[in-house]
C-alpha cells in the first residue's frame, strides 16, 4: 500500500553531511545534559518506600496526590493496580525516617484528605493493633502492605538495564553483520545509539523521571528502530543487483524514496497509538510513551539521514553484493 509515489528519487544524500552534522550536534547536547544534569531516575533505581491502600470506593488519584505533595514530596508515584480501589504508592528513600514511619505519615495525610481520623482497631490474637482511616464509623482507606526498596536493589536495576542493552546492540550487530555486511552493522548501531542517547539527553535536559518502564522503552526502541534501518538497507541491497548503471548514492536515494511510503504509514500508524496512552495513559505510562514518542520521531531520522550517509562514509559498494563477472582470460584458465 502508498499512499504516494514520487516520478523521480528524491536526492536525500546531497544533504548527507548537513544531516550528519545537526546529529553530531543534538548528539552532543545530549551527552552534554546527561553529564552535566544526570538521568532524575524513579524510585524503582534509587529505592524508597511501596505503600499499597485500598479505598472503599474509587480512588481519587489527584487527591492523594495533592495530599502528598503538601508532606514535601516530590518523586512520588501514585497509581492504580488491580482496580480502581487500590493504589500503590512509591516514596522516594529518605535517610531521616524509617519505610514504618514514612508510610505512617502519608497515611495520616490521605485520611485527612478523606476527612477522616485514625482508629485503632485490635488485631487477632498476638498482633498488635492497628490504625485505619474511618469516616462515619466505617473504613474508608486500608493500608494493606508495606514495602521497603533498598538502594542495592536499585544499583542492580541499573546494572542490569545497561547490560540489557549491551547485549541488545550486540544481537544487533551479529545479525546485521550475517544478513548484510559489517558496514551496515556499524552504520545501524551507530544510528540507534544516536537514538538512545538522544531520547537519555531529554529525560536529563528536562527532568523527567526515568523508570524501569522508560528503560523498557529505549529497549523497544532499539529494536523499532533497527526494524526501519534493516527495510532500506534491504532495498539497498536489491538495488545493488538490479541497477547497474547508478551510482551509489542514485541506489541509496532509490532505496529511500521507494520505502518513504511505507515508513510514513507504519510510524504514523504507531505514534497514533502512543499518543492514546501518553495522553489517555496515566501517570504511569505518560513517560513511557514520551520516550517511545522521541524514540520514533528520531528513528525515522536516523534510519533515512544517519545510517544511509555513513554507509557512503563507510564506502558501501557494489562489490560488497554482487561477484565482478569473470573475464575471458579467467574463464580460458584451467
Amino acid at each position: 500500500m502508498e499512499i504516494f509515489h514520487p516520478k523521480k528519487d528524491i536526492p536525500f544524500m546531497s544533504y548527507g553531511k548537513l544531516t550528519t552534522f545537526i546529529s553530531l550536534v543534538t548528539f552532543l547536547a545530549a551527552v552534554y545534559f546527561l553529564i552535566a544534569k544526570g538521568l532524575h531516575f524513579g524510585v524503582d533505581f534509587t529505592g524508597g518506600t511501596v505503600v499499597e491502600l485500598q479505598y472503599t470506593q474509587n480512588a481519587n488519584l489527584e487527591r492523594v496526590r495533592g495530599a502528598i505533595s503538601k508532606l514535601g514530596y516530590t518523586d512520588v508515584a501514585v497509581q492504580n493496580y488491580g482496580t480502581s480501589h487500590d493504589v500503590m504508592i512509591r516514596l522516594p528513600l529518605e535517610k531521616s525516617r524509617s519505610s514504618a514511619e514514612t508510610a505512617s505519615r502519608v497515611y495520616a495525610a490521605l485520611c485527612t484528605a478523606e476527612q477522616g481520623q485514625l482508629v485503632a482497631v485490635p488485631g487477632q490474637p498476638g498482633q498488635q493493633a492497628q490504625r485505619v482511616c474511618q469516616v462515619a464509623a466505617k473504613p474508608a482507606v486500608v493500608m494493606k502492605r508495606i514495602e521497603f526498596v533498598g538502594p542495592q536493589v536499585g544499583k542492580e536495576l541499573v546494572t542490569g538495564g545497561l547490560t540489557a542493552i549491551a547485549l541488545v546492540c550486540l544481537g544487533i550487530i551479529v545479525y546485521l553483520a550475517i544478513r548484510f555486511e559489517w558496514k551496515f552493522a556499524v552504520s545501524a548501531i551507530v544510528a540507534n545509539m544516536h537514538d538512545v542517547v538522544i531520547i537519555l539527553g531529554c529525560f536529563a535536559a528536562f527532568g523527567w523521571e526515568f523508570n524501569l518502564t522508560v528503560l523498557a522503552a529505549v529497549l523497544a526502541v532499539l529494536g523499532y528502530s533497527v526494524n526501519e534501518s534493516v527495510v532500506v538497507f534491504d532495498r539497498i541491497r536489491e538495488n545493488f543487483r538490479k541497477l547497474r548503471n547508478k551510482t551509489v548514492t542514485e541506489i541509496i536515494d532509490n532505496a529511500i524514496t521507494a520505502t518513504m511510503s511505507r515508513t510514513i504509514l507504519t510510524h504514523l500508524s504507531t505514534q497514533l497509538m502512543v499518543t492514546s496512552m501518553l495522553f489517555l495513559g496515566g501517570e504511569i505510562l505518560h513517560n513511557f510513551a514520551l520516550a517511545l514518542t522521541i524514540g520514533i520521531l528520531f528513528g525515522i531520522y536516523s534510519s533515512v539521514l544517519v545510517a544511509s550517509p555513513l554507509l557512503l562514509m563507510l564506502g558501501v559498494k557494489r562489490e560488497d553484493f554482487v561477484k565482478p563477472k569473470k573475464t575471458e582470460v579467467e574463464h580460458a584458465l584451467p
